[in-house]
C-alpha cells in the first residue's frame, strides 16, 4: 500500500470525499486503526441503520475513538445522529462518500461546519515515487487498483460498467442509463478541449438541460472537472467556456472510442495534458498551496493549457507530447507573458532534455512529475 499525502485530522471530525476506487476505505482504516468501522456497503449494516439511525449510538456506545462511517451517503439521515453525537458526546467521526450531492439532498447542511472536508484523488506521482511509470500512467491512469492490476485495461472496463453506469443509476441520479452511457462516450471527445456542452448533447442525442445535469453529476461525484478561463486583468478578448477533463486519464482512455479516423497523437496529447492537471490538482490540495487552476485562450485561438494562480505566484504551463519543438509551441506562452510579465512560464514536453527558451523553461515530462518544489 502506498503512503498517501493526505494528512490525518488533528482531533477533528472530517468528511472524506472521492470517487470509488481512489482508496478512501484503505486510507481511513490505516490512518485510524483503532476506530469503530461501519461499512454502509454491507447489506445488513445498511438495513439496520436505514431503519433506525439512532442505533448508531448503541453501536459505538461512549467510545473515545474515531468512528468511521464508510459510504455515508447511503444513509443521509445518519448525519442528524452524527451531529447530535458530536454536540452532546464530543465523539469524532470520519465520514467517507463519493459525493456531497446525495448528502445535501437528504440531510441539508453537512453538519454546519462541524466536520472538515477533505478529498482523496487517484495516486499522485509523488505517492508512487519510483513506481511511477509515465507510459503506463498515460494509458491506464493512477487509480490504486489500476496500478496494482496485471490487467489494468480489464479493470478499467469493469470500473466504468459497474460504477460510472450502474452505480450512478443505483443512486437514482439518472434513470436513462443508455443516454448516460452515450453522454460519457461523447464527453470523452471533449477531454482537454474548450467545452461545447450543446455539441456533446447533440452527439449523445440528449437535450441541453439533460446534458448539463449529466455534467453536474460528474462534477458532484468528483469524476470530472471543468477548468475556467483565466480572466484577471485581461488585455485581450478571452473565450468564456471552460475546458473539460475526466478525473483520471485511464478512465478517459477507456471511455474514448478509437478507430481509423482517430489520431493517436491527438489522444496521447490529451492524455499527457490530463495527467498534468490530474496530478497537480491533487498535490495542490494535499499540500494546501491554494493555487486556482485555469487555462487561457484568446478569440484569436492563442491558448495556454494551464494557468495556476495563488499566493505562491502565477504559473503558465503549456503541454506537448511531441519530442520536437517548433516556434509555434512558444507562441501562446509569449503572448501570455507579454500580458503577464510576472508569470513563470513552463513547457512540458515529450523530449528528454531540459532547456531554456527565452523566459520559458522547457521540462521533460518525466522531470516535471516529481519535482514540483522546483516549479511551485
Amino acid at each position: 500500500m502506498y503512503s498517501r499525502l493526505l494528512a490525518a485530522p488533528k482531533e477533528e471530525s472530517i468528511f472524506l470525499f472521492g470517487p470509488r476506487g481512489t482508496g478512501k476505505s484503505s486510507w481511513v482504516q490505516s490512518t485510524f486503526p483503532k476506530a469503530n468501522y461501519i461499512n454502509l456497503l454491507e447489506d445488513a449494516t445498511f438495513t439496520e441503520l436505514l431503519a433506525s439511525p439512532g442505533r448508531l449510538e448503541t453501536r459505538i456506545a461512549n467510545s473515545k475513538e474515531y468512528t468511521i462511517l464508510d459510504e455515508v451517503q447511503k444513509v443521509p439521515a445518519l448525519l442528524d445522529e452524527v451531529h447530535r453525537l458530536i454536540e452532546s458526546k464530543g465523539q469524532k467521526f470520519v465520514l467517507t462518500g463519493s459525493s456531497a450531492r446525495k448528502l445535501r439532498r437528504g440531510a441539508g447542511n453537512l453538519l454546519a461546519g462541524r466536520a472538515l472536508t477533505r478529498k482523496l484523488y487517484p495516486l499522485t506521482t509523488l505517492e508512487l515515487g519510483q513506481d511511477f511509470n509515465l507510459h503506463r500512467a498515460l494509458s491506464f491512469g493512477t487509480l490504486p487498483r489500476s496500478i496494482k492490476s496485471n490487467k489494468p485495461k480489464d479493470f478499467l472496463k469493469s470500473y466504468i460498467s459497474t460504477y460510472l453506469k450502474e452505480e450512478i443509476q443505483a443512486e437514482g441520479l439518472t434513470r436513462n442509463l443508455a443516454g448516460f452511457a452515450r453522454f460519457l462516450e461523447a464527453a470523452s471527445f471533449s477531454q482537454g478541449q474548450v467545452l461545447n456542452s450543446s455539441g456533446v448533447g447533440q452527439d449523445a442525442h440528449l437535450n441541453q438541460k439533460v446534458t448539463e445535469s449529466y455534467f453536474e453529476i460528474l462534477e458532484d461525484l468528483l469524476l470530472a472537472r471543468r477548468i475556467p478561463v483565466f480572466t484577471r486583468r485581461a488585455k485581450r478578448k478571452i473565450v468564456a467556456h471552460p475546458k473539460f477533463y475526466f478525473f483520471d486519464v485511464g478512465v478517459f482512455n477507456t471511455l474514448r472510442p478509437r478507430g481509423p479516423l482517430d489520431s493517436d497523437a491527438e489522444i496521447q496529447g490529451a492524455s499527457l495534458e490530463s495527467l498534468v492537471i490530474q496530478d497537480f490538482i491533487a498535490i495542490n490540495d494535499y499540500k494546501e498551496w491554494e493555487y486556482e487552476s485555469h487555462y487561457w485562450r484568446t478569440h484569436s485561438k492563442l491558448e495556454v493549457d494551464f494557468v495556476f494562480y495563488g499566493p505562491r505566484g502565477l504559473k503558465a504551463v503549456e503541454v506537448t507530447r511531441s519530442a520536437k519543438l517548433r516556434d509555434d509551441d512558444f507562441r501562446a506562452l509569449e503572448a501570455f507573458h507579454e500580458d503577464y510579465p510576472e508569470a513563470k512560464c513552463y513547457l512540458v514536453w515529450g523530449g528528454s532534455k531540459a532547456i531554456s527558451h527565452k523566459f520559458v523553461k522547457v521540462i521533460p515530462a518525466m522531470e516535471w512529475f516529481g519535482n514540483y518544489s522546483d516549479w511551485f
